[in-house]
């Protein structure tokens, strides 16, 4: 199997729901994003996917992020904006963007600072 991997950042602020220490203010982050998709086939130009065009749709999803307070849009409205769901958040918004390429989404792994992350993946 062939994996792609690409990555961008955004800035948000959150603050985590159901918490007890200084995480449950107010605070933010400029969060650091990985994606990783897989496939076996190569296109004629030998590539799995384009890493220009997975990259605009990692992008598409994260400017729905950036500059924003997480707790007041869908669906961190309702759950805890944990680096864990963010990273889920991603993961399943990517693949649907993707339903219609050769690829499968692998795994997407939350930053909200330098080796602080959190991965999403399904078996």
């Amino acid at each position: 199997m062939f994996v792609i991997e690409v990555q961008d950042t955004f800035s948000s602020a959150h603050n985590l729901r159901n918490y007890q220490g200084k995480c449950e203010k107010l605070h933010g982050h400029n969060w650091l994003v990985k994606a990783y998709v897989g496939g076996e086939d190569l296109d004629k130009a030998g590539m799995l996917i384009d890493f220009k065009m997975l990259k605009g749709k990692l992008k598409e999803i994260l400017d729905y992020l950036d500059h924003s307070y997480l707790n007041e849009i869908e669906p961190f409205d309702r759950i805890s904006p944990s680096s864990e769901n963010i990273a889920r958040f991603i993961f399943h918004r990517l693949k649907e963007l993707l339903k219609d390429y050769p690829v499968r989404v692998l795994k997407v792994t939350v930053y909200e600072s330098p080796g602080n992350g959190a991965t999403y993946q399904e078996d």
